[in-house]
């Protein structure tokens, strides 16, 4: 016999996981309450760490799926990052479940997962920790207030960022930033080879 999913109420939202993504999500909760012992807004960094949990995980269902996978709670994770003490130097690196350790500074970088066109915004939202729909009216109203300047801007940006790589079992990537990130790396390539 084997639980099929687990409801959990993440501060306003109610979320299902599936039973190994629901031990993962223990596991991250009781190692940011041991973090955070003692400090006085424990229970609001808490608080607000549950959502950002929650609003994760509804970006990377996709349609009709309405239980949270663990490969789904993992990517969310990664973009949210450990939970860190307010004040402290965050941690450059990680020992992650199988004690190997991991790179977890933030890179500037396309990400193609969830994107639009490219993965500019959302490699923006992912490295200031922003909203990304919220990045991407920015990118719209800069678009009409610069009378379409910032195409050119968008374009330089696809170019210069490098791309992140693909989490394997993540999000698909949609037709447009497909098609974008074969583009730029062809270019790319071109570029390389007559600039050598």
């Amino acid at each position: 016999m084997q639980r099929i999913a687990t409801t959990v109420r993440l501060n306003r939202s109610t979320v299902q996981f599936e039973d190994a993504a629901y031990r993962r999500l223990e596991a991250y909760f009781a190692e940011g309450e041991q973090r955070l012992a003692g400090n006085p807004d424990r229970q609001e960094i808490l608080d607000d760490l549950e959502q950002a949990v929650a609003d994760q995980c509804a970006r990377r269902l996709p349609p009709g799926q309405g239980v949270v996978t663990l490969a789904e709670l993992v990517s969310a994770l990664d973009e949210i990052g450990p939970v860190q003490v307010p004040g402290a130097a965050p941690a450059a690196e990680r020992v992650s479940r199988d004690n190997t350790t991991r790179d977890t500074t933030r890179r500037l970088e396309q990400v193609s997962e969830g994107a639009v066109i490219s993965g500019v915004c959302q490699g923006l939202a992912r490295y200031f920790r922003l909203d990304v729909t919220l990045l991407r009216i920015v990118a719209v109203l800069l678009l009409l207030g610069t009378g379409g300047g910032m195409v050119l801007v968008y374009l330089a940006a696809m170019l210069l960022l490098p791309f992140a790589p693909q989490a394997p079992g993540g999000r698909p990537v949609r037709w447009l930033p497909a098609r974008s990130r074969e583009f730029v790396e062809f270019l790319r390539a071109k570029l390389h080879a007559v600039a050598s």
